[in-house]
């Protein structure tokens, strides 16, 4: 049985200074530290003391500090992959928000959503992320490792899940599995019929304690 564990990074320095996430590199803040520790422990509570664990992270700042604190608690080093970064916003990366709002065009509602421009030079457009995430999940789900914690960002697991139960990228255009930050979404596969389970969405329950 393979169990997959997705975890989107906590609070950051560019969620509290109202800034463009993406691939601009934040970090977490103080409370996004504590909140990445209370996500290890909950993670060592559901997983057998013996398994054989990986913790598979983006390579940004604030997930990188996350998946250490995965890596310290189940003793691995974590690998790094720069497929599972957030959508990058291109030249609004860093900038306050308020500056990718007004230019922002948002995709149609019928048509090519996809490959969207939303107006920014050198953001993504969904598809672009999409393929990249997709393969990145190929790779992963080749490791032959029955636990897997992966450490991504809140809009990157869309492409994450969307894999996960089959769906064609072509279809993602109206796809959009949203979850808060410093959340726990678990994948399991069975032995027997090999099916692709969401057993979870987007748990916070282990920020409250």
């Amino acid at each position: 049985m393979r169990n997959i564990y997705v975890v989107t990074h906590p609070e950051a320095t560019h969620h509290v200074e109202r800034l463009v996430g993406g691939w601009y590199d934040s970090r977490l803040t103080p409370a996004g530290i504590r909140a990445a520790g209370s996500i290890a422990e909950a993670l060592r509570s559901r997983i057998p003391e013996d398994a054989k664990v990986e913790v598979i992270s983006s390579d940004l700042q604030r997930t990188r500090r996350t998946a250490d604190e995965m890596a310290t608690v189940f003793g691995v080093e974590p690998i790094e992959d720069d497929r599972l970064r957030e959508r990058s916003y291109g030249e609004a990366e860093g900038r306050p928000q308020e500056w990718l709002d007004q230019r922002f065009v948002p995709p149609p509602a019928i048509g090519d959503r996809m490959g969207h421009d939303v107006g920014v030079p050198g953001a993504e457009t969904t598809r672009t992320v999409a393929r990249r995430v997709y393969t990145a999940m190929e790779v992963i789900l080749r490791r032959p490792c029955e636990h897997q914690i992966i450490v991504t960002h809140g809009g990157t697991l869309t492409f994450v899940v969307a894999y996960w139960i089959g769906m064609p990228i072509e279809s993602l255009g109206h796809v959009n599995f949203r979850v808060s930050s410093g959340s726990i979404t678990t994948l399991r596969e069975d032995d027997y019929f090999h099916g692709h389970q969401l057993v979870s969405l987007g748990d916070t329950r282990h920020l409250n304690t």
